[in-house]
């Protein structure tokens, strides 16, 4: 629904900006005609206050703390339901029967065994070669592998969708395998979660009992992380999409924004700095009172978020689940100690408070993946693989919107304006 509720005057030109209403959240002000109608164009670095399309997938409130996915309370999801039947909720609108998430976990798993020739693509790769990289070279081979699902209609997307949910599975934990010199071995019919960690952690033989707790822990982690808006790597799968890049491609170039430290690494970073708390011998307390007084090298990370305001809906979730994890064999208490007792300090302090840094998701993930034996590389792509199914719907979504155009930002010039080339003699 639009209306002319704002008027932009500028050098004698009056615009009507018609307000395109949300169900819930921000509105917006249409400007698509700002440039031909008044000669300027809107700068907006980060796009801090542009919203590049309409999404009918995942609402954020930070103010308040409000994550939803398709409408549902993200703790509703975390608490009752799977990361295979969030990922049907957010590519399909709607939570699956009972007859269709069996069927979509039935194909899934059908589709986690690798080729062989996938098998040697991957085995190209250096056994020390960023996990990262490898995935998204990974991602991207599949259109060659499966080029029948490369197309963009209802069946090839379909196609295409399982195969990420299961290929991306198999590949990450095939990376961590391969990472700690185990031989790759074959999936099984099994829980897909389940399958994932036996594939990464099992002896050679390919027996492995799973524990109940980190299957569980897993599976929430990944509901946690399947979307979030419109953030680097999504709309940076929606900017390579517009082009009518194929969704390979398309999730390929989001992986390669995930990668970025400023994005993907915080779990990552958060886990070094409690490690370097403890390197130094300082308490929780002088580190605190050291990142204060922005003493060279104290940097608190897990803490603030660019959308949060308040505490992060997916830390509160996670951290419930923490204990129990970390106090499994490999699970690091004292550092669990610290995160607990540095959290109770920023959630006091009124440095904290003003600045509104609070616990994000990233705070507790690395501990717990750490606990469940997963190495610091391969957070990232565990973090990939949760955002998958989010990649994938906003992707489809983008294809059926009619207003999507290829994106093209403008730019503001600062340039020389004209200048006559000089001869090589001359300069």
């Amino acid at each position: 629904m639009a209306g002319a509720d704002a008027r932009l005057t500028l050098d004698g030109t009056t615009l009507d900006l018609p307000v395109e209403h949300a169900t819930v959240g921000n509105d917006g002000l249409q400007i698509s005609t700002l440039l031909k109608d008044t000669g300027k164009v809107t700068i907006d670095p980060g796009f801090m206050n542009t919203a590049s399309c309409e999404s009918r997938i995942t609402y954020i409130d930070g103010d308040n703390g409000i994550l939803r996915y398709r409408g549902y309370p993200i703790e509703q999801l975390a608490s009752q339901s799977t990361f295979l039947e969030v990922s049907h909720l957010l590519i399909h609108g709607e939570l699956p029967s009972e007859d269709v998430l069996n069927a979509l976990n039935n194909r899934v798993r059908r589709h986690m065994h690798l080729s062989d020739n996938m098998k040697q693509f991957l085995f190209a790769f250096p056994r020390d070669a960023q996990p990262m990289s490898v995935l998204s070279g990974a991602i991207s081979a599949l259109a060659t592998f499966y080029p029948e699902s490369t197309g963009h209609d209802d069946e090839s997307l379909e196609l295409a969708t399982v195969l990420l949910l299961a290929k991306a599975a198999t590949v990450i934990a095939s990376m961590q395998r391969r990472a700690a010199g185990g031989d790759l071995i074959e999936p099984r019919d099994g829980h897909y979660v389940s399958e994932f960690l036996r594939i990464a952690f099992s002896p050679n033989s390919g027996d492995m009992d799973v524990d109940p707790d980190f299957r569980k822990a897993l599976d929430l982690l990944l509901i946690l992380h399947a979307d979030h808006e419109q953030n680097c790597s999504t709309s940076t799968v929606r900017m390579v999409g517009s082009s009518h890049a194929n969704i390979y491609a398309s999730i390929a170039a989001g992986i390669g924004a995930l990668s970025g430290p400023l994005h993907g690494g915080a779990n990552e970073a958060a886990l070094k700095m409690f490690d370097q708390i403890k390197e130094s011998g300082d308490t929780v307390e002088q580190f605190v009172a050291k990142v204060k007084d922005k003493s060279e090298g104290a940097r608190l990370m897990g803490f603030g978020h660019r959308v949060y305001k308040s505490y992060d809906p997916r830390g509160a979730v996670v951290k419930q689940v923490a204990d129990s994890i970390l106090s499994k064999n490999g699970g690091d208490n004292q550092t669990f100690e610290m995160a607990q007792r540095l959290e109770e300090i920023a959630l006091s302090d009124e440095y904290f408070i003003e600045r509104k840094l609070y616990p994000n998701v990233d705070f507790y993930t690395g501990l717990l993946y750490s606990a469940m034996g997963f190495p610091s590389p391969i957070f990232t792509p565990l973090f990939a693989l949760g955002r998958m199914p989010g990649w994938i719907a906003h992707y489809r979504e983008m294809l059926s919107d009619p207003r999507t155009k290829i994106g093209r930002p403008r730019q503001i010039y600062l340039g020389e304006v004209e200048r006559d080339y000089i001869p090589m003699g001359q300069r």
